[in-house]
């Protein structure tokens, strides 16, 4: 071993490489209040690599990003996982940045000859919050669209030049391939080149400038007690790293990785949220309308970068102990605190808002939907909104609503309503109680049934038989033999209907087969033969309108409504 590492010394010299490194001298000694810069080049390493894992999957077009963002979170091997090591690491990136710079300009490090290195430091933040911004667009989800979309918006109001910056965010009057592509290559090239230039920058310049211990020792004392980085700091450093990946672990199993929203809809009207370090601007935002909301969108982060950068500048003086810095110290504590109220009041506002809740819960259920068809059928090339063309009855749900909702769905029907429970005992049930009511032939011109009187037992059987004619397999065997004989035998019922399936002509509809895929075909091709409502029908054929086997599909997906609960209006 010595060998090698006497060749590999002899080749590199990287044994003066890690004197260097480790080597530093810590006056005062080494302290858990130095751990701060570690942690955030370990985050940012961890960034780093879950970005590569997932660039491997990812594809970034309009038309695959969703799917295949679907297929790292759900399918992919610890894809999930990977996802939201990078999701929640981003927001833990933030956090320790923030805790960093407070403790920074608690302890004056940003002092003389520290300016430099302070505002690189300021730089970096808004390069992380870049990243963020870049990074919230890239699966392509309802979220990530609209807020982005919100955020261009606001840029495209800039005096002067903002039209040209949302065209060039955008490449277009639209979100679409160009924008996707521009956002990744912002996120995964331009972006890291430059943190990566000014991580190398801010390092170099501490290391010139050496830690900045804390306010009140004498340069006697901090010479009194020096430790070099290793092994002390090195130590502190590995176990604030190892707090922070524990609970960043934690987090991500409890949450099961990052979320996934349903794929992005520009036609829809999604009620997008930024992330939690954005919400801040965005709770400032809604007491301003107007130009006011544009002025205030866009002076506030350049307010933020002055009073950052220029705080410096500002506090001239010689003493670094917070006591003699108060007005400066108060003016970001003021900071801290006006934005941690409006978040708060961000969340805590979106918490009670019902509507807004409502909102959440469907697009949940959008998401959910989405996720379990894009993992059980694939997302078709047409890209992610076409995932939910591939549900299993779908082409029967737009030939129902081009067709059909308009004349038995809403308030304004010309026929019996067809919706949840269609067909099921609840609704023939309600039915037979009352056959002219709204939701049944009221709208219509046949009215003419009367409610049918029995005794529970036998109102019971006659429910079950018309129920069995669909083809329902949980069908009582002994109720419907018991309501066929109460049909034959109760004029009520025999004298208007046959349940043959073959007799036409009868007062009232056939009742053979009533409600089964078969039937339902055969009447919709043409509901006006004889065998069901002859010259009371008015509703119209589809025999030339639908082919046989989207008049099947039709009838199929009728006959899944009987699976659904009935409405409460119609029990």
């Amino acid at each position: 071993m010595s060998k090698i590492t006497d060749w590999l010394e002899d080749r590199t010299g990287y044994r003066a490489v890690l004197s260097t490194a480790f080597d530093e001298r810590i006056p005062g000694g080494a302290s858990f209040a130095y751990v701060f810069g570690s942690v955030l080049i370990f985050m940012l390493g961890l960034q780093f690599v879950t970005g590569v894992l997932l660039a491997l999957y990812y594809s970034p077009s309009a038309s695959d990003a969703w799917a295949s963002v679907a297929y790292i979170q759900d399918q992919a091997a610890v894809g999930w996982f990977i996802r939201g090591l990078h999701h929640h690491g981003a927001s833990a990136i933030i956090i320790c940045a923030g805790l960093h710079m407070l403790q920074t300009a608690v302890w004056g490090a940003y002092k003389k000859p520290r300016e430099v290195t302070w505002m690189v430091g300021v730089l970096m933040l808004a390069l992380l919050l870049a990243f963020a911004l870049t990074g919230y667009l890239l699966p392509w989800d309802q979220t990530g669209y609209w807020a982005t979309k919100v955020a261009t918006g606001i840029a495209g109001t800039s005096p002067g030049v903002g039209e040209q910056l949302q065209q060039l965010a955008q490449s277009g009057n639209e979100y679409g391939n160009l924008t996707i592509t521009r956002f990744f290559a912002l996120h995964v090239f331009v972006l890291p080149a430059l943190l990566i230039g000014l991580v190398t920058v801010h390092i170099w310049l501490f290391r010139r400038h050496g830690v900045t211990p804390r306010w009140g020792k004498s340069d006697a004392a901090l010479e009194g007690k020096v430790d070099l980085f290793w092994p002390k700091q090195v130590f502190r450093d590995a176990v604030a790293m190892a707090i922070v990946f524990a609970i960043l672990l934690a987090v991500n199993f409890m949450t099961h990785g990052a979320g996934l929203d349903a794929p992005a809809d520009p036609a829809s009207n999604f009620a997008a949220r930024p992330e939690w370090y954005f919400r801040p601007l965005f709770q400032l935002l809604k007491y301003f309308h107007g130009s006011l909301e544009h002025v205030v969108a866009l002076g506030t982060p350049v307010v933020v970068a002055v009073v950052l950068l220029g705080l410096p500048f500002a506090d001239r003086g010689s003493s670094r102990s917070p006591r003699a810095r108060l007005k400066y110290l108060a003016v970001l504590a003021a900071g801290v605190v006006g934005i941690g109220m409006l978040t708060v009041l961000s969340f805590s506002e979106d918490a009670s808002n019902k509507k807004y809740q409502a909102q959440i819960a469907e697009s949940e259920k959008q998401a959910d939907k989405a996720r379990e068809l894009a993992a059980t059928y694939g997302v078709p090339p047409a890209g992610g909104m076409a995932v939910f063309t591939t549900e299993p009855g779908y082409r029967a749900q737009k030939i129902f609503a081009d067709k059909c909702a308009g004349c038995h769905t809403g308030t304004d029907r010309q026929g019996p309503a067809i919706g949840p429970g269609y067909n099921s005992r609840a609704w023939i049930r309600a039915f037979l109680k009352n056959p002219s009511g709204d939701e049944f032939f009221g709208p219509t011109k046949i009215h003419k049934m009367k409610p049918v009187t029995l005794e529970a037992k036998d109102f019971d059987a006659v429910v079950e038989m018309v129920y069995a004619e669909t083809g329902a397999a949980d069908a009582d065997a002994a109720l419907v033999s018991r309501g066929k004989e109460l049909f034959d035998n109760d004029g009520n019922c025999w004298n208007c209907h046959s349940i043959d399936w073959e007799t036409t002509g009868d007062v009232g509809p056939n009742l053979g087969r009533r409600g089964s895929v078969d039937m339902l075909t055969e009447f919709i091709a043409d509901p006006a033969h004889a065998r069901w409502f002859g010259d009371n029908n008015a509703m119209p054929a589809f025999a030339d309108k639908l082919s046989e086997a989207d008049r099947r599909l039709l009838a199929e997906h009728i006959l899944r409504l009987q699976a659904m609960p009935l409405p409460t209006t119609q029990n």
